[in-house]
């Protein structure tokens, strides 16, 4: 029951006021209604409604001030206001902004009603009033244009630099078009960052191929190379490239990126403005980011072969036995070893030694599926993980590592071909098996390959029914560096 609480309308258009206020009346509601932004702002001062409905943009007085005026004083802080106009994603941006608690569009009275009976809640009778003071309607206007213009361009700032926190440039960019995609209407947005290198682009599903042609032409992108694909019907589809926008993002004197935005239609006076503010204030967030993913790489990333680090290795590991735990698929392990490769340190010298382990770890990663996971478990040693690989599979894979490293081609500093070999422990995940134990049975069947005379594969058997998943023979077998290890004679 609205039980005549008082609503306040301010509204230019005569006929759309008559309408509210006659529509309102019938639902119980007290309705004052004013043509001025001013003479309501005064009325709703001098003694609060239960709640506003102010047009969002108006002469003198945009709806975002008055929103921002009501929610500023002590007297209308507490009062909701509600504003209206088209169908317009922008305008819902700058309504939400405001403080306003809702945005109908024009015409829909029911989301209107909808809206008041939500938000209305009981009158502060001991509110402490205020008023406006009276001012020549020219200087109005002036102001509330400087006002707009500085709060649009402080909004926008705020936005955009927020996006500082994301830490990824995946997460920014797509923080950055859902930001963007409610204050301008586009085709297709792209980002391009210079070092490491990112392409983002935001676009219609119906038109994804052809924007990012047309994405990878504007910011002379050539092809291949990886692109963040946001595909949505946030963007628009219209069949041709409509006028573009393209800037260039600065960190200091240094440009660090470009963005680029095709308009869906001839294009709104705003939206040069808007992506000029974009530009400028983006350029702190992607260096911010770009560190950030520095840090990441260089803590999870083997720096000698780019490979994750056994740290980033073991956690990689444990979300995949994770996973197949719950959706009881196989995993297998296979942990290799370089034969010899104190000798290749000693007699070709380390950066001969370092040469082979770059070599290895690029064949590893062009054998391995994009399922698996490589990594380099320390010194000589690498470990892959297979994703749906049993005993089977993994000894078949095993085997063709191991034949792929021995023809692999490798010279050192003097153009002398070194020869490779590695031996290989395979091993498939078991029941109630944790990710440091089929480490554990990998390792052992690792070094019965190195015992049983190195450059082959030894698939490790499951412990026998009742015996323990730990080590049970720990006979110490020397390294190749000399360092006594245990493991299987």
């Amino acid at each position: 029951m609205t039980s005549g609480q008082p609503i306040l309308i301010i509204d230019p258009d005569g006929q759309e006021r008559d309408v509210l206020v006659e529509r309102l009346s019938m639902q119980g509601y007290k309705v004052t209604a004013f043509a001025g932004p001013i003479d309501g702002a005064h009325a709703a001062l001098n003694s609060p409604p239960s709640a506003v409905v102010a047009d969002l943009w108006m002469h003198g007085i945009s709806g975002v001030q008055l929103t921002r005026l009501l929610g500023g004083e002590a007297a209308t802080e507490r009062v909701p206001v509600i504003l209206r106009g088209p169908d317009n994603p922008r305008n819902r941006f700058w309504a939400e902004r405001a403080g306003a608690v809702a945005y109908v569009v024009k015409g829909q009275m029911r989301n209107l009603v909808l809206a008041l009976a939500k938000c209305i809640g009981p009158v502060d009778d001991d509110a402490f009033f205020t008023q406006l003071q009276g001012a020549d309607s020219d200087i109005r206007d002036r102001i509330a244009a400087h006002l707009d213009a500085a709060l649009f361009e402080s909004v926008l700032s705020s936005e955009v630099r927020a996006l500082s926190t994301c830490g990824e440039f995946d997460h920014l960019f797509d923080a950055l078009v859902q930001f963007v995609s409610q204050v301008m209407s586009y085709r297709w947005l792209a980002l391009a960052v210079g070092t490491p290198f990112h392409m983002g682009l935001h676009c219609h599903p119906a038109v994804a191929e052809e924007s990012e042609s047309e994405a990878r032409k504007v910011l002379e992108i050539p092809p291949g190379g990886g692109v963040l694909r946001i595909v949505d019907e946030d963007a628009v589809s219209n069949a041709r490239c409509f006028p573009l926008l393209v800037r260039s993002i600065n960190f200091g004197s240094a440009t660090i990126a470009r963005i680029a935005l095709c308009e869906n239609d001839q294009g709104d006076p705003q939206d040069t403005r808007i992506i000029d503010i974009i530009s400028r204030e983006l350029g702190g967030p992607l260096r911010i980011t770009s560190l950030v993913e520095e840090a990441q790489r260089a803590a999870t990333t083997d720096p000698l072969t780019g490979l994750m680090n056994r740290r980033a290795f073991l956690t990689a590991l444990e979300l995949e036995r994770a996973r197949s735990m719950r959706h009881a698929y196989a995993l297998s392990l296979l942990l290799l070893d370089v034969d010899h490769f104190k000798l290749i340190n000693d007699k070709r010298g380390h950066a001969a030694g370092d040469t082979v382990l770059s070599a290895l770890a690029r064949l590893l990663q062009h054998q391995a599926r994009k399922v698996d996971i490589v990594g380099r478990w320390g010194g000589e040693e690498f470990v892959i993980a297979l994703s749906g690989a049993e005993d089977a599979g993994a000894k078949m894979a095993a085997e063709r590592i191991r034949a792929a490293v021995q023809g692999m081609a490798v010279e050192d500093e003097d153009g002398q071909e070194v020869r490779v070999t590695i031996s290989i422990g395979a091993c498939s995940m078991i029941a109630g098996e944790s990710a440091e134990q089929l480490l554990d049975r990998a390792d052992q069947a690792m070094y019965q390959a190195k015992a049983g005379g190195r450059n082959r594969v030894v698939v490790g058997s499951p412990p026998r029914p009742g015996e323990s998943l730990r080590r049970t023979l720990t006979l110490p077998i020397a390294r190749e560096d000399g360092i006594p290890r245990k493991g299987v004679a």
